[in-house]
C-alpha cells in the first residue's frame, strides 16, 4: 500500500513543482487529489503521464487521506490546514503560518530529520523559508564540526520567490525596456526589477530589517541551534529561478577551508563546485531543476578568528519549497507512517 496524497494549491508554481517531484522521486502514491480555489477550479495539471483536474478546496473532505502538501498562502492555510489535521491527514505547510509555532516542527530533512516526530502535537509540519532552507543545509555539517557563533548572509533572490506575478513582471519589464512606447511600471515589486536589484523582500519591521531577514534569523535558530547569531540582508535580483547567498561564518573553533570543503562534499544534499578558475563556481541559471544545494567560493576569512566565506546556490522552487516538502513527506513515511 502507498499513500493517499493531497496537493493544495496545485495550480501555482510550487504546487506544480510538488507534483513533478512526487513523480520524479517515485513517491509511493496510491491516490492523489489536486485542490485549488474556486477561481482555478477545473484547471488541469500534470502528474507524470496523467492529467489531473483540480477539485474545490472549500468542499474537500480530508478524511481518509494520509498527507496534504500545502502550497497556498497563510490566509488559506489558516482555514484549511486545521481541517486537514483534524481529519487525520498530516499537513506539510509551505507558508509561513506555522513556522514559529513551538508545537509545530520546522524541518529540513538533511539537517533535523528527527524533528518530524513532533508532528503529532498538531498533525502539522512546517517547511522553512526558501532562503533559510538552502543555507541551513550548508551550515549544519560545519556547525557539527566547529560550532558556529555568527552568520552574516546577503541573499540574491530570484523573482519566482514572489510567485507567478513576480516572474511576469520581470519578463514584461525586460521586454518593455527595449520598446520605449510600452512602459511597465512596478506593481508586484516596490521598484523596477528589470536590470535592477531591490534590497527589500517582505514588509519592514520596527528595527529596520525586513520580514524576510527576520525569518532567516529565527528559522536558523529553530532548525539548527538557538545560540547562533544571524544577521541577513535580503535582496531581490532580476533572475527568474534560483536563489544565491554570500555567507560569512564565524566559528568557535578553527576550521580550515580544505577541511570545510571535504565536510561539505560528504554532506547530504550538497554539491561542491569550487575551482579557483574562470567559471569554477555555480550560478543560479545552472542550478534550475536540480535537487542539490551548490556550494562554491569556499575560502578563509582573514579579518576574523575562525572565519569562512562561501557561495550557496539552489533552485528555490525545489529545495526552497517543493523538494523540501516532498522530502519531509518521505521522512515522515520512513520514520512514522511506514507505508509503501
Amino acid at each position: 500500500m502507498g499513500y493517499k496524497i493531497v496537493v493544495v494549491g496545485a495550480t501555482g508554481n510550487v504546487g506544480r513543482e510538488m507534483l513533478n517531484i512526487l513523480d520524479e522521486r517515485q513517491f509511493p502514491v496510491d491516490e492523489i487529489a489536486v485542490l485549488a480555489s474556486r477561481k482555478s477550479l477545473g484547471t488541469e495539471v500534470s502528474f507524470g503521464d496523467k492529467t489531473l483536474t483540480t477539485k474545490d478546496l472549500d468542499t474537500f473532505d480530508f478524511t481518509g487521506w494520509d498527507i496534504a502538501l500545502f502550497a497556498v498562502g497563510s490566509e488559506a492555510t489558516k482555514i484549511y490546514a486545521p481541517k486537514s489535521a483534524a481529519a487525520g491527514c498530516v499537513v506539510i505547510d509551505n507558508s509561513s503560518l506555522y513556522r514559529y509555532d513551538p508545537d509545530v516542527p520546522l524541518v529540513v530533512p538533511e539537517v533535523n530529520p528527527e524533528a518530524v516526530l513532533g508532528y503529532s502535537k498538531k498533525n502539522i509540519i512546517a517547511n522553512p523559508n526558501c532562503s533559510t532552507a538552502q543555507m541551513v543545509v550548508a551550515l549544519k555539517p560545519l556547525h557539527d564540526r566547529a560550532r558556529i557563533k555568527r552568520v552574516v548572509v546577503s541573499t540574491y533572490q530570484s523573482v519566482s520567490g514572489s510567485g507567478k506575478e513576480g516572474i511576469d513582471e520581470l519578463w514584461d519589464q525586460t521586454k518593455s525596456i527595449y520598446n520605449p512606447t510600452d512602459d511597465k511600471p512596478a506593481k508586484k515589486f516596490t521598484k523596477q526589477i528589470a536590470f535592477n536589484v531591490i534590497p527589500h523582500i517582505d514588509v519592514f519591521m520596527e528595527d529596520g530589517s525586513t520580514k524576510e531577514e527576520w525569518k532567516m534569523v529565527v528559522e536558523t535558530k529553530k532548525i539548527i541551534d538557538p545560540k547562533i547569531k544571524v544577521t541577513a540582508t535580503c535582496v531581490r535580483v532580476p533572475v527568474f529561478v534560483g536563489h544565491s547567498e554570500a555567507i560569512n561564518i564565524e566559528f568557535e573553533d578553527h576550521l580550515d577551508e580544505d577541511e570545510a570543503r571535504d565536510i561539505l562534499r560528504e554532506a547530504p544534499g550538497i554539491m561542491v563546485i569550487d575551482k579557483r578558475e574562470d567559471g569554477g563556481y555555480v550560478s543560479p541559471v545552472e542550478c534550475v531543476g536540480d535537487y542539490a544545494t551548490f556550494i562554491s567560493r569556499i575560502r578563509q576569512d582573514s579579518t576574523i578568528d575562525n572565519g569562512l566565506n562561501l557561495w550557496c546556490v539552489s533552485d528555490n522552487l525545489r529545495k526552497g519549497a517543493a523538494l523540501n516538502a516532498v522530502q519531509i513527506a518521505e521522512t515522515l513515511g520512513t520514520r512514522v507512517l511506514k507505508k509503501g
